[in-house]
């Protein structure tokens, strides 16, 4: 395959060199909110003379503008978190798929879909948190969160967040729908309140004494750990920390991604920023800049993240968990997870 221009400088990126080769511009459509992006899209412009444009909003929105825009949407990239929108937008027709050896070699081919239609370039691990003083035997992983002696303790979010349907979607592929559906009854019975609010909401609910445990994604809580969170940092010495299934298929593992629209009319130039996203200094940034994990191994961990500790990740294809969403959401309906 011979590579374009813009291609090369990415690859130049990657490789931690400079070469300031090519123009144009690039229009991404983003639903990743966060400021310390800026720093990404300004490194990527001084390495490619490639002008970088951002529409934001909600991943489900984008999508469905998308849609609507039809073979005239000037979108060249779609940037979303976890991979139930990545599938989604896989399933509506808005991405394509592409051909790039950096990106093949640099994003593990779990953390990819299998049709090369997006890519992961961020993780965030989902773990337990508990009240230290309450809670002497938290569970270990996370079929154990359905036994009856965790009832009235556990706070999730609800049936309609991504997270939530992600990680039933994986424990499907780990363990089998039947199995499945008996743990989600498990935690609903379990539940120390109906679902409501956020990751960080979830976390709050520990320090307020309505939850014994709470499932959130690590980031919430390597922010309030180097910044201050209201509700959560004042308490940090009350909150215990744990990676799920260490003895088994490890913590499950949410993904922020990115694809190439399918009506793209940047095409190259959208290679050349996903093939950017890559390199270890852009992976530097989302960890540095979001409390999160890399996708590529290489790629030096922020403090913040550091202090969680290591642990084993699930190494779970999320191309396959990905095609479990709609079976997941049948689930949640039939248990009554609200």
């Amino acid at each position: 395959m011979s590579l374009s221009p813009f291609v090369i400088a990415a690859v130049a990126v990657v490789a931690g060199t400079s070469m300031a080769s090519a123009d144009g511009e690039v229009n991404l459509y983003s639903s990743r909110h966060y400021d310390t992006d800026e720093r990404l899209y300004s490194d990527f412009t001084e390495a490619t003379g490639i002008k970088v444009n951002r529409i934001e909003g909600k991943g489900d929105e984008l999508i469905a503008r998308m849609q609507a825009e039809g073979a005239n949407s000037p979108a060249d990239v779609l940037i979303t978190v976890d991979t139930s929108r990545l599938a989604r937008a896989k399933a509506a027709g808005v991405l394509q798929s592409i051909d790039s050896d950096v990106l093949e070699t640099r994003i593990p081919a779990n953390l990819q879909d299998s049709d090369n239609q997006w890519f992961g370039f961020s993780q965030r691990a989902r773990i337990f948190f508990y009240d230290k003083k309450d809670v002497t035997e938290p569970p270990m992983d996370y079929m154990s969160l359905a036994d009856p002696k965790y009832k009235g303790m556990v706070c999730h979010r609800s049936s309609s967040n991504a997270y939530t349907q992600t990680l039933v979607a994986s424990v499907i592929e780990n363990h089998g729908e039947e199995a499945a559906t008996a743990w989600a009854q498990g935690v609903v019975d379990n539940f120390a309140r109906d679902p409501q609010g956020g990751d960080t909401d979830q976390i709050r609910g520990v320090v307020s004494g309505e939850c014994d445990i709470a499932i959130a994604n690590t980031y919430y809580f390597a922010r309030a750990m180097r910044i201050d969170v209201s509700g959560v940092t004042e308490s940090l010495d009350q909150i215990g920390w744990l990676f799920p299934a260490q003895d088994a298929e490890g913590a499950h593992m949410n993904l922020s991604g990115a694809g190439v629209a399918a009506n793209a009319p940047n095409r190259e130039n959208a290679i050349a920023f996903l093939e950017y996203l890559s390199s270890d200094q852009a992976q530097q940034y989302f960890s540095a800049g979001n409390d999160e994990f890399p996708t590529v191994e290489s790629a030096e961990l922020s403090e913040s993240v550091a202090k969680l500790g290591e642990f084993k990740a699930d190494k779970v294809d999320l191309s396959a968990v990905a095609e479990n969403i709609p079976t997941a959401q049948k689930i949640l309906n039939a248990v009554g997870w609200k």
